[in-house]
């Protein structure tokens, strides 16, 4: 008598190749989004130690002081303006970002995602490990800084939308929401190693704080080349086969959208193969002025651009924050504000389900948006009366704030880039992701800028910005939310007759 073949081959071999290969690629775009993330935390956390208290600092034995206030400072921030001069270094890299974002969708469109994203991880460690080698080769020039703030920046650009085509090239849109909800979290995740492995080197030596998560995302640049693959097109290569060979195939795989030769483009899997067939991705980019007018592109994006500003200040500011107001060191605080990043991967993933089950986006983000308002003033009211405060307001306020975040740039960004007027063009996705986030981008910009001109005036200002920044996100999201009421009440009206 055989034997049964064991579980865990059973479990193995249930699974299709395109099943394998779906959750290769989820996993590898995972890992490369949690690593640009990762490298874009360091700032924030050596704020910090750029400019401390030196009062409560003790001093080396023979060092020459010749300012008791700033002489554990880093020059040049260890000017009164210091708050402004890291404003600087913020908008230095995100100014670069939002702009080079509208241009990243059109080259991500026209050129090798494996190689496009490659090269971005292994530029982007490049300059982030160029910001920590200022600490080793004693560099006291805000313009240094700046620079390499600049380029990095724009190596960054590389990132969303090629790790969004990549995924929008293999997955559907059944559980779109969910799914992309889980993988969203790689900015959560990243933020918090980042958070970690900074915090780790802070107070020693902050040049490691940007050289070890340099040599991180460089080292996944390097597996990127090797082993992306960026959409079933390129796993298939050129197929000549049976029409039964063919079918099979076909069952396997189940892509977002698919342009065969003759033109009739088809959504989720559904093309009709001759005896011979060879499967190629030939429609044109879609041009920026046509990406705008996809309904609803606009008002999302001017929707993110708020929601993003809120996001962004929290993730450059919120150490300092955390520092000023609790009177953390700088490790401590770092590793507190990592419960922001915690309750955005909650928030994230809730935004994706409720979304999902509701088919409501924009009525999914307006109500967490319209609940982040109030939580933010209690926050800065009561968020620092105590640790178990702290950490519950910490856990709220990230799931309210990033989980809109998270779902637009995910979920609505594929909607957006697989909508029906485009008429299969699976080559949009790049282009529509880039103009979403790339507006978002601007208000990433302006959060901490504005952060740094108001926080002199005191922190409550800060959070009444923010507060006013979730307000005007929902109002551009009303004429969607509109319309999916309506469409909810007409479709309960035909149930009902």
């Amino acid at each position: 008598m055989r034997s049964p073949l064991a579980p865990g081959i059973r479990l193995i071999t249930s699974f299709s190749r395109d099943s394998w290969y779906r959750g290769f690629i989820l996993f590898l775009t995972f890992l490369f989004y949690t690593a640009y993330h990762l490298s874009r935390k360091p700032i924030s956390i050596v704020k910090s130690e750029l400019h401390r208290n030196c009062s409560t600092v003790i001093r080396p034995p023979g060092i020459n002081i010749t300012n008791n206030e700033t002489w554990c400072d880093w020059m040049p921030f260890d000017q009164n303006n210091y708050q402004t001069l890291f404003g600087v270094l913020d908008n230095s890299f995100l100014v670069a970002y939002a702009i080079g974002m509208f241009i990243s969708g059109i080259f991500g469109e026209r050129l090798p995602l494996r190689y496009y994203l490659s090269f971005g991880m292994v530029t982007s460690g490049l300059f982030t490990c160029l910001f920590g080698l200022g600490f080793y080769w004693n560099i006291h020039s805000l313009g240094y800084y700046a620079f390499v703030q600049v380029m990095n920046g724009l190596m960054q650009t590389t990132g969303w939308p090629s790790v969004v085509a990549c995924v929008g090239n293999w997955f559907g849109k059944g559980k779109r929401g969910f799914i992309m909800g889980v993988w969203n979290s790689h900015t959560s995740v990243g933020n918090i190693l980042g958070s970690l492995i900074a915090g780790a080197f802070v107070s020693s030596a902050w040049g490691m704080s940007f050289i070890v998560p340099g040599l991180i995302i460089a080292s996944t640049g390097i597996l990127c080349f090797f082993f992306l693959v960026e959409s079933q097109f390129s796993s298939k290569q050129t197929k000549v086969c049976h029409n039964s060979m063919f079918e099979k195939e076909n069952e396997e795989t189940e892509p977002l959208l698919q342009n065969v030769p003759n033109g009739n483009p088809t959504i989720n899997g559904g093309v009709t193969a001759e005896s011979a067939v060879t499967v190629h991705d030939h429609t044109e980019a879609i041009s920026f002025t046509g990406a705008l007018c996809i309904p609803g592109v606009v008002e999302f994006s001017l929707c993110l651009l708020f929601a993003k500003l809120v996001s962004y200040t929290f993730l450059y500011w919120l150490p300092l924050y955390i520092s000023n107001v609790a009177h953390f060191e700088a490790k401590q605080a770092g590793d507190m504000s990592t419960l922001f990043d915690v309750g955005g991967i909650l928030g994230g993933i809730f935004a994706g389900l409720v979304s999902d089950y509701t088919g409501g986006r924009a009525s999914t983000c307006c109500v967490m948006l319209i609940a982040a308002a109030p939580m933010l003033f209690l926050y800065n009211s009561i968020g620092q009366r105590n640790l178990g405060t702290t950490i519950g307001m910490l856990l709220v306020c990230g799931g309210l704030v990033n989980g809109p975040y998270a779902l637009i740039t995910t979920a609505v960004s594929a909607d957006l880039g697989t909508h029906e007027s485009l008429r299969g063009n699976s080559r949009a996705l790049s282009t529509v992701t880039a103009i979403i986030d790339g507006t978002g981008s601007i208000g990433a910009a302006l959060g901490p800028l504005l952060a740094g001109v108001i926080s002199p005036t005191g922190w409550n200002n800060v959070f009444y910005m923010l507060i006013t920044a979730d307000i005007l996100a929902c109002l551009f999201l009303t004429r969607l939310v509109y319309k999916e009421v309506r469409g909810w009440c007409g479709h309960s009206s035909r149930a009902r007759g």
